[in-house]
Order: structure tokens, then sequence, then C-alpha cells
């Protein structure tokens, strides 16, 4: 078994989707690009060619190794910083020192939702992303038949999701059991938590989501009792509804009404409910 399948990774054999991928990401003259598990350099390559300063971060040594000899030149003259290691473990926050950048990437699927998550809530944030994800979980995201979930709402608080593309499967080696898709994620900010919390929005929605199939408000009724019928009322929202179906700004206006609401009049259920696996 190739080692980079082992650890997730099929390669992109497909000039077309790099050249897509970055024209998508649209890198500013000042950005740096940070391209996440760079594999053989596929990507790479493009992302050099756009002129900006790349951070690299490959978790095989193997393929790290690889990737030092093909791009040598680049390393020795500063347009490329490659490091190895797991992206996940925040070191790459230290090589940005502040600056701006943007990610660009073909991340193994079984991390996709993590790596999104870490770079959407890190203190740093990139100003958008592109990244090479299975098309399913693309879909989700963007919520295509209109069904919001957990996962489509917590990229949504904090950018502007859509697909820019599907690629098939015949364009990695080896080709994974399902095709892919080119997620943008642009305007990436804080700006919808101005007036709520992150963590009552999330603990909210969380809540909602609970038992996908029961209505949403039994599920709210579970950690915050008889103010959950209060904040639904107040919002106009039918406790018969059921989570999927509210919109992203009726999720802020419930998470506001529930805020309002002064603590020692909230019931807090004392088993946090386990949201259903998005």
């Amino acid at each position: 078994m190739k080692r980079g399948a082992r650890l997730g990774q099929h390669f992109l054999n497909a000039v077309w989707v790099a050249r897509d991928l970055v024209a998508a990401v649209a890198p500013r003259p000042h950005d740096i690009i940070v391209e996440v598990g760079p594999g053989r350099g596929a990507l790479t390559e493009k992302l050099l060619a756009t002129g900006n300063m790349v951070v690299a971060i490959e978790k095989d040594e193997t393929l790290a190794a690889f990737l030092l000899e093909k791009f040598a030149n680049e390393i020795a003259n500063g347009k490329l910083h490659l490091m190895q290691g797991d992206i996940r473990d925040g070191d790459t926050y230290d090589v940005l020192a502040g600056r701006p950048y943007v990610v660009a990437a073909n991340i193994p699927y079984y991390i996709t939702g993590e790596i999104i998550r870490d770079f959407l809530t890190a203190a740093h944030q990139p100003q958008k992303m592109a990244l090479l994800i299975q098309k399913e979980v693309a879909d989700r995201i963007v919520a295509r038949d209109k069904k919001e979930s957990i996962l489509s709402l917590s990229v949504k608080a904090y950018g502007e999701p859509s697909i820019v593309a599907k690629v098939p499967a015949g364009c990695f080696n080896p080709p994974p059991s399902v095709d892919s898709a080119i997620l943008l994620v642009k305007n990436i900010s804080r700006t919808f938590f101005a007036d709520i919390s992150e963590e009552t929005f999330f603990a909210v929605v969380k809540a909602g989501f609970a038992s996908k199939r029961k209505q949403l408000g039994g599920n709210l009724g579970k950690v915050f009792g008889e103010v959950a019928l209060g904040a639904l009322d107040a919002c106009a929202i039918s406790p018969r509804i059921r989570a999927e179906d509210l919109s992203l700004d009726e999720w802020q206006r419930l998470t506001t009404s529930i805020s309002a609401i002064p603590l020692e009049n909230q019931y807090v259920s004392p088993e946090s409910p386990q949201p259903e696996k998005d």
C-alpha cells in the first residue's frame, strides 16, 4: 500500500483541477498561501506560479523528503516554506506571524471537518479557503437540498461557501470511491458573532440537532426548559419545525432571544444532549 494512501491521501493528477482551485482562492499579491497535504506537489507547482509565498504542511515523512528535493530551489529562495508535521498541531500560525493568508488544499476525507473547523475558528483566520473535499460533504455544507446541518451552519456562520467545480474520482491516484468537489469559503470573519457569543450559538444549534427526527421545541426544551418555547414564540418560529429547516438568520435570532433571558430563569438539563452524527 502506498504510504500516502494509508494516510488517506489521493494524489491529484489532473492539471485543470489544480488550475481551477488556484483561480478560486485568487490570492492577493501580499497573501501567504497555506497548502495542507501537498503530497507530490501537483497543486504546489500551480500555487508557486502565482508568485505568492507558499507554506506547505506535509505529515508523511517520505513525501516531505520528496518535496524537499523537488522544490529545492523554491525553498532556497524563500518562495516555499515546507513544514513536516500535522497541520492540527497548530505550528503553522507561528510561521504566518499574523500576516494575511488563504488556504488551498487537497485534504484527506477523514479530517475534512476538523481542518475546516480549525481554520474557521482560529484566532487568526484565513481570508478564504479553496478545498478539494468529498462532493457529498460539499453538497451538505452549501445545503443544496435546502436542509441545514451542524456542519453547514458552522461554516456559514464564518463565511460564504460555494461549490466551484465537481471533480471526478479519476482525477486522483489512487482514485477514491466517490467524486470530489472544490469548495470555496470566502469572506471569512467573525462578523456574524458581533452581537452573540460563539459558545452560546453553537450550544443552541447542537441542542436543536440533538435528535434530528424530533421537533425543535422538544430538543431545545431538554436543555433550556420553558425558556425554549418563549424564545421560539418571540422569534415567530414554530416549535414543531425541525432543526434542519431553520436558516442561519433564524438560528441567530433564536440565540439572541435565549441569551436575553436572565440566567436564573434558564433551565439547563443536567445531562447535555449528544447530537447525532452530522
